[in-house]
Formats: C-alpha cells, sequence, structure tokens
C-alpha cells in the first residue's frame, strides 16, 4: 500500500533501456563499449534517474552488461527484433507509463524523458524533420496487441509506429529541450563514440 500522499505505483513511470541488439558495427557488446571512461549503458540509465524514473534494462540472455544496479529484464533470443524489448518491457510496466530509450543513445535529455513520461497519449514519439525516432519514446500497455502482432510479421519499427497514430514532438517542440541532433544521437560505430565524447567534453 502507497504511503499516504504518495502517487500509486501504476501511475509512476518506468524507463526501459534496449540493450538487446548485437552491436555488431561496434565491434560487439556495445553496452559495455567504453565512452568517456565508462560503459556506454550507464549514460541512459543516468538520464533517466536524472528525470526522476525508475530505470531497468532490457537485455537477451546472452547480451554482455557491466555491473548495474538496475533491474535486468531479460528478452526472448529470437526474433533479433527492436519490438522484442518494447515488448519485454511493456510487459513489465503492467500499467505504468513506459519510456523506452537505446542503450546506445548517451545524450538522452532527462527533461525530454520525464516530458514523455508525462505524456498522456498513448505513444509519444520525437520527430526531428519528420523522422520518428522509435527508441527515445513513450509507450503503454494498450498497444501491446498491435505490438506482438507486428513482432509476429517482423514489421519495421518504424513502420509499425507510423501505423499506430502516434504524437509525434516536432523541431519546435523538440527545441524546448536543447539540440535533437545532440540529445537523439545514436552511437553505432566509433565515429559515432569519437563524436559523442567530444560533445560530452567539448
Amino acid at each position: 500500500m502507497s504511503p499516504p500522499g504518495a502517487a500509486p505505483l501504476a501511475a509512476l513511470p518506468l524507463g526501459a533501456v534496449l540493450a538487446g541488439g548485437t552491436g555488431s558495427r561496434l565491434g560487439g557488446a556495445k553496452a559495455i563499449a567504453p565512452l568517456a571512461g565508462r560503459p556506454l549503458i550507464s549514460y541512459p540509465l543516468a538520464a533517466l534517474t536524472a528525470a526522476g524514473i525508475e530505470a531497468m534494462v532490457v537485455a537477451k540472455e546472452e547480451t554482455e552488461l557491466p555491473p548495474l544496479a538496475a533491474e535486468v529484464v531479460r528478452e526472448p533470443g529470437e526474433p533479433r527484433h527492436p519490438l522484442a524489448g518494447i515488448l519485454a518491457a511493456l510487459r513489465h510496466a503492467g500499467e505504468r507509463p513506459l519510456v523506452v530509450l537505446a542503450c546506445d543513445m548517451p545524450l538522452a535529455e532527462p527533461a525530454l524523458l520525464a516530458a514523455l513520461a508525462a505524456a498522456p497519449e498513448p505513444l509519444v514519439v520525437p520527430a526531428p524533420g519528420g523522422r520518428p525516432q522509435p527508441l527515445q519514446a513513450r509507450y503503454s500497455a494498450v498497444l501491446v496487441p498491435a505490438l506482438e502482432e507486428a513482432l509476429a510479421r517482423e514489421e519495421p519499427l518504424r513502420r509499425t509506429v507510423a501505423a499506430l497514430a502516434p504524437r509525434l514532438l516536432g523541431d519546435a517542440e523538440l527545441a524546448r529541450f536543447g539540440d535533437p541532433d545532440r540529445f537523439l544521437l545514436n552511437v553505432n560505430d566509433a565515429g559515432d563514440l569519437r563524436r559523442a565524447e567530444s560533445l560530452l567534453h567539448p
């Protein structure tokens, strides 16, 4: 039972850092790739914490992870698709609002994550320049049936998201949180790691 005045658990947002990818362009083990002396995954976890959002990690059984204080939820081994991680996170979250964040987005802006968590719509996706970024977005339990069907078809994630009529955050809304090229930076290879480090330590 919640203490008097406390928000019920179902209303408290949960953040899921997705770490189930192979990281092949980074030589594998993306979550532990070093960025400025810390594992890459530590940055999105810290951003969620700074946003006041309880954080967990969703990964495959064989995913190599550094020591973590966050709970680790294991997604199925197959298929290898981002929807597998999103669905595992949604099932774990139950009715709680869920913010999904890829482990290779180290410069996520806590204020944006908090705004995503507080949004009333079931699916809210940043879309700089009209390009949706579904791996830093807000999902809700009501989406599970449609996402399960899309995963069974192994449909591309962006196509799935577009079909669900999300609320898209355009350039004007995103500008309130800083530079989208920074907070939506996705680290896929060594060049991206170097860019992220230069932005962390200009």
